[in-house]
C-alpha cells in the first residue's frame, strides 16, 4: 500500500504509435524535457538532458559553468521494457546519498495514440523538513509535483504533435 502523500500520477495521450512515444520519451528527451530553473540546472539554453537506454543507464544533465563541464546524475534506469514501460531511480540534487524517490512510465497503446502514465513514487520515505519540499506540507507540495510532471508531459505530448 502506498503511503499518502507518496506519489504523483500524470497521464497524457501522444497522438503517435506506442514505439514512437517510447523513442521521442527515451531518444528525445533533451528536445522536451523544458528548459529553465525549474526543470534544469543548466541556466538559459545550454546543455542536454540524456537518457541512456538499458537497466543501468543513466538519467542525466550535461553543461558548463565556468567553462568547466559538469554532469549531474539525475537517476539509474531500473527497467528497460521498449515500448511498454521503463523505471528509473530518481534524485534531485539536495538529496542525500541514501535518498531516492522512483519514476515508473508506463506506454499504452491506443492505436495512432499512446496513453503515457508517469508514476513518481517514494516521497513519504523523505523527511517532512526535506528541503525538496521547498517548505509546502504534504498535499501542497504532491500538488506541485503533479503540475511539474504534468508541464513536462505537456511537453512531450507538444513534440510528439504531428506537425500542422
Amino acid at each position: 500500500m502506498t503511503a499518502p502523500g507518496d506519489q504523483v500520477r500524470v497521464t497524457v495521450s501522444v497522438e503517435v504509435p506506442i514505439d514512437a512515444a517510447f523513442r521521442i520519451f527515451t531518444e528525445e528527451i533533451d528536445q522536451w524535457w523544458r528548459r529553465g530553473r525549474r526543470f534544469r540546472m543548466a541556466e538559459g539554453e545550454r546543455g542536454f538532458v540524456r537518457l541512456e537506454p538499458g537497466v543501468g543507464g543513466r538519467l542525466f544533465e550535461s553543461f558548463e559553468r565556468g567553462g568547466a563541464p559538469i554532469i549531474v546524475e539525475t537517476g539509474r534506469v531500473t527497467a528497460w521494457d521498449p515500448p511498454r514501460h521503463l523505471a528509473f531511480e530518481w534524485r534531485a540534487v539536495n538529496f542525500a546519498p541514501t535518498e531516492v524517490t522512483t519514476v515508473e512510465v508506463a506506454f499504452v497503446d491506443r492505436g495512432d495514440a499512446t496513453d503515457v502514465t508517469v508514476v513518481h513514487r517514494g516521497w513519504a520515505s523523505l523527511p517532512a523538513d526535506h528541503p525538496v519540499r521547498h517548505g509546502a506540507d504534504v498535499p501542497r507540495f504532491i500538488r506541485s509535483m503533479g503540475m511539474w510532471w504534468g508541464d513536462l508531459l505537456t511537453s512531450l505530448r507538444l513534440r510528439a504533435a504531428p506537425p500542422t
